[in-house]
Parts: structure tokens; C-alpha cells; sequence
């Protein structure tokens, strides 16, 4: 009987140190691999990687900024509103400065008591304006339709590390490379491209000195989509950092607790 219970013991232990176990592993950045044909992604140090990571809050305003200027002119981001920009763990403008960039927009709202549409001034709870009204006129103006950046750093594989890839990979086709269509990109499944490289050296002016190289803005612009993309991020680390403190706690409370209860059995 003493040494059934003393094997039911040793399988809580194990079962409680594998709960830790895996909880550790719950927070390992998971190893990306280049498909047959592909290039793996340029791989960046990112200051909101493992599980102690956090955004670059003057990284997110730039990254906005490049967003306004140059993406958005192609591309919706139809999950992000304007007062998003003001909440903790995002770019942190004040409220101020949210109402001045949504009011920058017009927004056709309505009806009125006429039953009537009109026009008004973007305020903070307005989504990104999109550019286009819908995906037939943009593939009817850009050559085919320009997708939404919202979830862009988690909907392809490789996550930030593709997409600054992807910003950085436009290169001369090589010698032999039929391209038919489009731009010669690296880093693109099939390396053809039909989005014309969007980026060059000083198109976006940077307010805080940073130098405005294709380099720099394709990094700012990459973490501006990642919080985009996962503006909860710094408030899921410190849960799960605090979850796994708990669980280290209960692991020792049973340890020392089975050692004291079987004090008197050995």
C-alpha cells in the first residue's frame, strides 16, 4: 500500500513540473523554415520578442507615420480605429493627437432625421479609412487586389521577420529569371511580385531624427503591423509570466507538502 501511494505521489510531482514545462514552451518563438524553392526571412531582433518583450513606443509611431504616408495609399488596415493609437501597450498618442489624425479623414455616415447620408469629420472610434471601396477596385486599379495589413505579421508564415523581408527583398531579376509581370522580390513565394517596390531613402520624414533609410522605415513600419496585428501582446506576456510564477509556487507547495505528509512513512 505505502508503495502505491508513494508512485501516486511521484506521478503528481511529474505531472505539476510538466505543467511548468510546458508553459515555458508555450513562450518559444517557433523555428521557421523556408519551403522548398523559398529564402528563409531575414531574421531581426526584435525588442517584442520572448516572453519578457515589449514595442518600441517611438518604433510604433514612426511605423505609423510610414503606414499613413506610403501603405495606406494601396493598402486597409479595416481592424485598427483611430483611437487604438491611445491605448496602453500601442504608439500611446495622447487623445489630442488621436482626434487631430481621425479628423484628418471624412467619413460618409447616416442617415440623418431626413433619412439622408453626409459627410463629417473622422473621429477616434472611425476605423482606417480604406483606399479603395472594395477588393474588385483595387485589383482594377493596382493589377490585383492589395490586401489588408491588420493581421498581415500573423497570417504569413515567418510573421515580422517575412514581411521586413518582404519590404527589403526587391532586387534586380537574376540572369535567366523570366519575369513576366510585377517586381523581382527574394523573399516572395515564386519571386514575382505585382506591388512595385514601395519604399526609398527619405520618402518619410522622420520627427525625432531617426535616419529615414528603406532599412529603417521597413523595420518601423513591420513593428507598427505587429502590434496591429497583436495589440494585447505585452498584457499576454506579463499573464503568462505570472501564470508561470503560480505554477513554480504550486509546484513547490505540493513537493514540500508530499515531503510532510510522508515524513513519517519512510
Amino acid at each position: 500500500m505505502k508503495t502505491k501511494m508513494m508512485n501516486i505521489s511521484r506521478k503528481a510531482r511529474l505531472v505539476s513540473l510538466a505543467a511548468v514545462a510546458a508553459i515555458g514552451f508555450s513562450f518559444a518563438a517557433p523555428s521557421v523554415q523556408a519551403a522548398e524553392g523559398e529564402v528563409e526571412p531575414i531574421h531581426v531582433d526584435w525588442s517584442f520578442e520572448g516572453m519578457f518583450g515589449t514595442y518600441d513606443r517611438d518604433a510604433l509611431r514612426r511605423g505609423y507615420k510610414v503606414y499613413k504616408e506610403v501603405c495606406a495609399v494601396c493598402h486597409s488596415m479595416e481592424y485598427v480605429k483611430f483611437r487604438n493609437l491611445a491605448e496602453p501597450g500601442g504608439p500611446e498618442f495622447s487623445e489630442g493627437q488621436v482626434k487631430a489624425l481621425a479628423a484628418e479623414i471624412t467619413v460618409v455616415d447616416g442617415p440623418d432625421s431626413a433619412g439622408d447620408m453626409y459627410e463629417r469629420p473622422g473621429e477616434p472610434k472611425d476605423a482606417f479609412p480604406s483606399p479603395y471601396p472594395n477588393p474588385e477596385a483595387s485589383a482594377a486599379a493596382l493589377g490585383a487586389a492589395a490586401p489588408d495589413l491588420s493581421l498581415m505579421t500573423k497570417a504569413r508564415p515567418g510573421g515580422p521577420d517575412y514581411v521586413y523581408s518582404l519590404l527589403m527583398g526587391y532586387e534586380e531579376a537574376p540572369e535567366g529569371f523570366e519575369l513576366t509581370t510585377g517586381s523581382y522580390n527574394l523573399y516572395f513565394p515564386g519571386h514575382q511580385i505585382a506591388m512595385p517596390p514601395p519604399l526609398s531613402d527619405g520618402q518619410v520624414d522622420y520627427e525625432d531624427g531617426t535616419p529615414n533609410t528603406v532599412d529603417q522605415m521597413a523595420k518601423d513600419v513591420t513593428h507598427f503591423m505587429m502590434w496591429t496585428a497583436e495589440p494585447k501582446l505585452e498584457q499576454r506576456h506579463r499573464m503568462g509570466f505570472q501564470v508561470l510564477l503560480y505554477l513554480v509556487a504550486l509546484t513547490g507547495i505540493l513537493y514540500f507538502t508530499m515531503r510532510k505528509v510522508w515524513a513519517d512513512a519512510h
